[in-house]
């Protein structure tokens, strides 16, 4: 067993991880950093995993930082190496190889894993999930170029949606299956969930909802060929994607005492009940400037946010981070959709102002003349705008009319307003893109 000694360990290599050890640098240009990650590939962008799946190519086109990111930035990555446990009294980290890390600081930057059902045939070969990038090549190597195959999305979520664009793009049939009553149930209201189903049936894509697949079939040793719902229902298919979401990867704090509710829980410093340990990302149950509590928020810019939180304060500059809401940006078969903070209303106390016309949508939600949710439909280019609102917490009740109006823009805000937004750096109109556990 080797033992290597840091001042800074980051277990994870996504978008927290690479937030910290920037913020880390920021501070401190000389402390021992490490990167530790169980996958074998450089920082990417999990977002384009379906657009790798769509137009497999080079992993450069997917990278999120340079591929020499962490020699400049003078960070050990180990790469391919699971961390198995830690050891938050001794302050260590004990890796698959056989390698102890000791640290002064801690980062968990794990990310989630997918949530697998508990369905007979769940073991059979050519039966995915579609979280990594190991599963869109393991997706992709499965095709046969001589044949048009069908595949049975269980899920349709985010995940769902986003792997049934790539599959049909490579030329299969797809059939999604959703427990609920509607896709894009958790991220959508039902006007904008409706689009995109009009949108996924255009595309060919057969949507069945209400219905959950009991059993995955094989008529051969170990293949699949179809798929049994609970009511009793046979579907065809050569391929099954389990796409119904992804939990938090808690098995390193398993155990250590530190806090935990759904995710790891942390304060608005990022650091968990457990001094000197910090959390990020998907993992994290952070703060919510919407709901003002800790929930998860399971999406890109909040988890580089977040890690660069915990990075500064790793490096001995308090920083407080500021909340982030859910938050998505979607794209798929053509229409683009915005939602932030609550898409329904949950209770009368709330306002809602819709405007459609002509194929968009506009909605906000307010409570006490701030924002507390939008959903942008057709045209979201200036969602931005309206989401940033929110974030500040700004009071909208004069000018609430026209966060929906065809004609919003900077101009329709208060001077006082529109001047500071103005005065900011260069920043988008449109929200990032982000997908759930990516």
């Amino acid at each position: 067993m080797t033992v290597k000694k840091l001042e800074y360990l980051i277990i994870g290599n996504s978008a927290g991880a690479i937030g910290a050890a920037e913020a880390i640098r920021e501070a401190d240009t000389a402390g021992t950093l490490a990167i530790v990650s169980d996958e074998p590939y450089p920082a990417y962008s999990r977002p384009l995993i379906s657009d790798y799946l769509a137009h497999p190519g080079p992993i450069d086109r997917m990278l999120y930082r340079k591929p020499d990111f962490y020699e400049k930035n003078g960070a050990r990555a180990i790469l391919g190496d699971k961390a198995l446990k830690i050891n938050p009294d001794a302050r260590t980290a004990a890796l698959a190889s056989g390698l102890m890390l000791t640290w002064e600081h801690l980062l968990l930057a794990t990310g989630g894993t997918p949530i697998v059902p508990n369905t007979e045939g769940i073991d059979l070969k050519n039966v995915f999930t579609f979280n990594r990038l190991d599963d869109a090549k393991a997706i992709d190597a499965a095709f046969n170029p001589h044949r048009r195959l069908k595949a049975v999305v269980i899920g349709g979520g985010l995940i769902g949606v986003s792997v049934t664009e790539a599959l049909m793009k490579r030329g299969m049939d797809v059939v999604i299956v959703e427990m609920k009553d509607r896709i894009l149930n958790t991220i959508l209201d039902e006007e904008a969930s409706a689009m995109e189903t009009t949108a996924l049936l255009l595309a060919g894509v057969t949507i069945i909802t209400g219905h959950t697949v009991t059993r995955i079939n094989s008529n051969l040793r170990g293949e699949v060929s179809g798929v049994t719902l609970d009511d009793g229902r046979l579907i065809h298919c050569e391929m099954v994607i389990a796409a119904i979401g992804v939990r938090p990867r808690l098995d390193l704090v398993t155990g250590t005492g530190i806090k935990t509710g759904r995710g790891i829980t942390v304060d608005r410093h990022m650091e968990t009940s457990e001094k000197d340990i910090y959390a990020c990302g998907d993992v994290a149950e952070a703060f919510d400037f919407v709901t003002g509590n800790n929930r998860l928020t399971p999406i890109w810019p909040n988890a580089y946010e977040g890690g660069r939180v915990a990075g500064l304060n790793m490096a001995g500059q308090p920083t407080e981070y500021k909340g982030g809401t859910a938050m998505n940006a979607l794209k798929y078969f053509g229409v683009n959709v915005v939602s932030a903070g609550l898409v329904v209303s949950p209770d009368n106390s709330y306002e809602t102002l819709i405007n459609r016309r002509d194929g968009i949508y506009r909605k906000v939600i307010l409570k006490n003349g701030k924002l507390a949710g939008l959903i942008y439909a057709g045209d979201i280019e200036k969602s931005g705008i309206v989401y940033n609102l929110m974030k500040d917490g700004a009071d909208v009740s004069a000018f609430k009319q026209a966060l929906v109006a065809d004609d919003f823009g900077l101009a329709s805000l208060p001077e006082s307003l529109w001047r500071s937004k103005l005065a900011r750096p260069a920043a988008a109109e449109k929200p990032a893109a982000a997908v759930t556990g990516h």
